[in-house]
C-alpha cells in the first residue's frame, strides 16, 4: 500500500524496491523503485530479458489502462511442472509474440499498463465475478480504493449478489469513498457498502480469511428516500416500481441494490419505449443507475405534452370550482 511506502521511505535512507514475480519465472520479473510522493506501488517495469504481455481472453493486447492477464516470457521460464505435464501445458503456452518455439507463462494475475510504462497489479482472475450480467473485476475496484489516501489496506468481495468493500485506514465518511469509486469505475462496481475495520481478519497461516468478513447491517449510506421531483423523474419511478415490484423507491436508489438485473433492465427499457416513445442505449442503464442521473439522459421534451395536459386539467378543475361556488 502506499501508505506502508510512504511510512517506510520516511524513516530510512535506503532504497525501497517493490519486487514481482511467480516461482514459475525464476521469482522477480518485475522492479519498481518506490517514491516517497507516490499515490500508489506498481510492480513496475520487466527486468532485463523478460517480456511482460498483458493480453485478453484471445491472447490479444489490452490498451493501456484496460486490465487483462499478465504473462511472462523471457530466459528465467521454468520448463514446467515436474510430473504434471497437464498442468505444463495449461500455464505455460506457445509465445504468438516471440520468436518460433518460445513459451510464455500466463500467471493467473490481472494488470494493467499505466501510461508511464509500469505495470499497476490488480489481483487474481479468479477473483472476478459476474453480478446481474456483468464481469467485475474485483482487484480493480481495490486498486482504485488504494489510491485514496485514507484506505492503507482493502478487499471488495461479492456476497448474495451484491459488491462488499471492507477496508482499514484512517476515518472517512462511507460517502466519500463512494464517491471517490464513482470517479473511476462504473456505478454498478461501486460496492453496495464500504465497512471500515480496525484489522483485516487473518487465517492461522496469516493470509485474509475472506469468511470472517462480518455481514453490515443495515443500509447504505445514501438510503434516504427521496421523491421525484419531474415528469420524467416520475415516469421512470413508475415503470421501476412495476418491474420491481416495489412500493417505494428514491430517485437516489440504485438499480441493482434494488434487486434489479440485466432482464429487468430489458424490462425497463421495453416500457419506456412503449408508454413514452423514448429509446435509450442499454448501456445508459448500467451508467446512470438511480432515476435521478437517468432522467437526465431523457430528451428534455419528452414529457412536455404530458405537462400542458396537466395544466390543462388543473385549469378545468379551477373552473369547474368556480361554477360549484
Amino acid at each position: 500500500p502506499a501508505e506502508l511506502q510512504r511510512q517506510v521511505l520516511g524513516q530510512t535512507a535506503s532504497q525501497l524496491h517493490n519486487l514481482y514475480g511467480p516461482t514459475e519465472a525464476a521469482i522477480d520479473v518485475t522492479s519498481w523503485a518506490c517514491r516517497e510522493d507516490g499515490n500508489s506501488v506498481p510492480i513496475g517495469r520487466p527486468i532485463a530479458n523478460t517480456q511482460i504481455h498483458i493480453l485478453d481472453a484471445d491472447l490479444n493486447p489490452v490498451p493501456v489502462g484496460v486490465a487483462g492477464e499478465l504473462y511472462i516470457a523471457g530466459v528465467n521460464l521454468a520448463r514446467g511442472y515436474l510430473g504434471r505435464p497437464g498442468l505444463t501445458g495449461e500455464r505455460f503456452v506457445a509465445n504468438p509474440y516471440g520468436a518460433p518455439g518460445e513459451r510464455m507463462y500466463r500467471s493467473g494475475d490481472l494488470a494493467r499498463w499505466r501510461a508511464d510504462g509500469a505495470i499497476d497489479y490488480l489481483g487474481r482472475l479468479d477473483h472476478q465475478v459476474k453480478l446481474r450480467g456483468q464481469r467485475i473485476e474485483l482487484g480493480e475496484i481495490e486498486a482504485v480504493l488504494l489510491a485514496h489516501a485514507a484506505v492503507h489496506e482493502c478487499v471488495v468481495i461479492a456476497r448474495d449478489n451484491q459488491l462488499l468493500g471492507y477496508w482499514v485506514g484512517t476515518e472517512i465518511d462511507e460517502a466519500a469513498l463512494k464517491f471517490h469509486l464513482g470517479q473511476h469505475v462504473p456505478e454498478y462496481m461501486v460496492p453496495w457498502r464500504l465497512l471500515q475495520l480496525p484489522a483485516m481478519p487473518l487465517s492461522a497461516n496469516g493470509k485474509l480469511d475472506r469468511k470472517q468478513l462480518p455481514q453490515p447491517e443495515g443500509q447504505g449510506a445514501s438510503s434516504g428516500h427521496v421523491a421525484p421531483g419531474s415528469d420524467a423523474e416520475r415516469a421512470l419511478v413508475a415503470i421501476w416500481l412495476e418491474v420491481l415490484g416495489l412500493e417505494q423507491i428514491g430517485v437516489t436508489d440504485s438499480f441493482f441494490e434494488l434487486g434489479g438485473h440485466s432482464l429487468s433492465v430489458m424490462q425497463v427499457r421495453a416500457q419506456l419505449q412503449q408508454r413514452h416513445g423514448c429509446h435509450l442505449p442499454i448501456n445508459a442503464f448500467f451508467d446512470h443507475v438511480t432515476v435521478q442521473k437517468l432522467a437526465l439522459q431523457l430528451p428534455g421534451d419528452l414529457f412536455a405534452a404530458a405537462v400542458e395536459h396537466r395544466e390543462r386539467l388543473d385549469d378545468m378543475a379551477r373552473w369547474l370550482d368556480e361554477i360549484e361556488v
